[in-house]
C-alpha cells in the first residue's frame, strides 16, 4: 500500500503542472511567444532528464537496494517539487524541473521491489495493483493540479505536492521492508553480462518500446484535446470538459489494472499484451469517429481498460525474463522508454494536428499500436501455445 501510496504521488507530481504551467510561466514575467516555449520546456525536461538518469539509479538499486533509491527519489522531490513555490524567474524553474527528473526513481525501483519479492507466478497481480498507482496520479493528476490550482493558488499547489511526498519518503523509511543483501562492486554483473542471461532480448526490446507507446498513445492528444472538444462543439467549461476526459482513461485503468494482471497470470501475460495492444489500437481509431465530447469522453474511459491491462502485462515478463539480481536496471531501462513517450507523445500529437487536423492525431495514435502490435504478435509466435514465457 505504501509502495502504491508514493507511485500515485510521484505520477501525479509529473503530470499535475500541466494545466497551469503556462500561466506559471506567465506569472514569473515570460511574455508573447516564449511562454508556449519555456511552458512546454518546463513539462518536457523533467521526463527527458528521469529518461536519461533512469539506468543509473537502477544500477545503484540493485547494488544497494531498492528501498534505498526509493527514499532518495522521493526525498529530493520533496525539495524540487516544493521549491517551486519560491522560485522567481523562469530559470529557476527549469532548474528545479530538471533536478527533480535527474533524481526521480520511485516508481520503477517500487516495480522492482515487488517483482523481486512476489513470487513469479503471480507478478501479474501484483505488479497489476501497484500499476493502478501511477497510471492514477499520471492520469488524474492533471484534473486534480487544475482544481487545486483554481482553489489554492498554484504556489500553494506546489507546497501541498511537496508535503505529500515528504510523507511518502516518511511511509517509506519506517513501513516498507526489503529483504536484500547489498553488492559488492566486483559481484554486481555488468550491464553487458546481465543482457547476456536474458533468455529472448527481442522480447525484451518489445517491452521496452511497448511501454514508450503506451505513453505515446495516453499523451499524443494531451496538447490538442481542449482544441479538440471546441472543435466538436463545446463552448462552455472547456478546461473542466477537457481535465474529466483525460482523466477517463485514468478511472478505468484503476478499475481494470489488477483484475488484467490476475486474468494474465492466468493465460499468459503475452497473450493479455496482445489482446490490449490489439484492442487499444481499435479503440483509438474509433475515437477519430466522435460527434461530440460526449461519445469522446466514453470511448476515452474505454481506452483506459487497453492500458490497465497493458501495464500489468509488460512488468510481469519483465520480471520473469530478467534475472533477479538485475532486475533493477532492467525496470530502469523500461522506465527510461516510458519516460522517452511521455516527451513524444505531445510532439506526435501536435506535429500531426498541425499538419492533417485533429481527427489524424488518433490515426496516427492507432497505427502506430497496431504497428506495436503486428511486432509484438511476431515477438511471441513462438510461446503462443504455451502459458509462461
Amino acid at each position: 500500500m505504501i509502495a502504491w501510496f508514493g507511485s500515485f504521488f510521484t505520477g501525479a507530481s509529473f503530470s499535475l503542472v500541466m494545466p497551469f504551467m503556462a500561466l506559471f510561466v506567465e506569472e514569473l514575467g515570460v511574455k508573447g511567444d516564449l511562454v508556449k516555449l519555456y511552458a512546454g520546456l518546463a513539462v518536457s525536461i523533467s521526463a527527458l532528464a528521469s529518461a536519461l538518469f533512469a539506468p543509473v539509479w537502477g544500477r545503484l538499486a540493485d547494488r544497494y537496494g531498492r528501498k534505498p533509491m526509493m527514499i532518495r527519489a522521493s526525498l529530493v522531490m520533496t525539495f524540487t517539487m516544493g521549491g517551486l513555490a519560491f522560485v522567481t524567474d523562469v530559470y529557476g524553474l527549469l532548474f528545479l524541473r530538471l533536478l527533480n527528473g535527474m533524481f526521480a526513481g520511485y516508481v520503477p525501483n517500487a516495480n522492482a521491489l515487488i517483482a523481486s519479492q512476489a513470487p513469479k507466478n503471480e507478478s501479474g497481480s501484483a505488479l497489476g495493483t501497484l500499476a493502478t498507482g501511477v497510471i492514477a496520479g499520471s492520469l488524474i493528476g492533471p484534473l486534480m493540479g487544475g482544481m487545486l490550482a483554481e482553489f489554492l493558488g498554484i504556489r500553494n499547489v506546489f507546497l501541498l505536492v511537496g508535503t505529500l511526498l515528504l510523507l511518502v519518503m516518511l511511509l517509506t523509511t519506517f513501513f516498507i521492508q526489503e529483504d536484500f543483501q547489498p553488492v559488492s562492486k566486483k559481484d554486481i554483473l555488468s550491464t553487458k553480462e546481465l543482457f547476456a542471461q536474458i533468455k529472448d532480448r527481442q522480447i525484451l526490446l518489445g517491452l521496452f518500446v511497448t511501454s514508450m507507446i503506451i505513453q505515446i498513445s495516453a499523451q499524443s492528444v494531451a496538447p490538442i484535446l481542449a482544441l479538440y472538444i471546441r472543435y466538436l462543439g463545446q463552448r462552455d467549461n472547456l478546461m473542466l470538459i477537457a481535465g474529466l476526459i483525460v482523466s477517463a482513461m485514468g478511472f478505468s485503468s484503476i478499475i481494470s489494472s489488477s483484475r488484467f494482471g490476475k486474468l494474465g497470470d492466468k493465460i499468459g501475460n503475452h497473450r493479455m499484451l496482445l489482446v490490449g495492444l490489439f484492442y487499444c489500437g481499435i479503440i483509438y481509431l474509433i475515437l477519430a469517429q466522435s460527434k461530440t465530447p460526449l461519445q469522446l469522453g466514453i470511448w476515452r474511459f474505454l481506452f483506459g481498460f487497453g492500458t490497465g491491462a497493458l501495464m500489468p502485462s509488460v512488468n510481469a515478463l519483465l520480471t520473469k525474463l530478467t534475472p533477479k539480481e538485475g532486475i533493477s536496471r532492467i525496470f530502469s531501462y523500461n522506465q527510461m522508454f516510458t519516460n522517452f513517450g511521455q516527451v513524444l507523445g505531445p510532439f506526435v500529437g501536435s506535429t500531426v494536428a498541425a499538419g492533417w487536423g485533429y481527427r489524424w492525431v488518433f490515426y496516427a495514435t492507432g497505427a502506430i499500436v497496431l504497428f506495436n502490435f503486428i511486432w509484438s504478435l511476431v515477438n511471441f509466435r513462438k510461446y503462443l501455445k504455451v502459458r509462461e514465457i
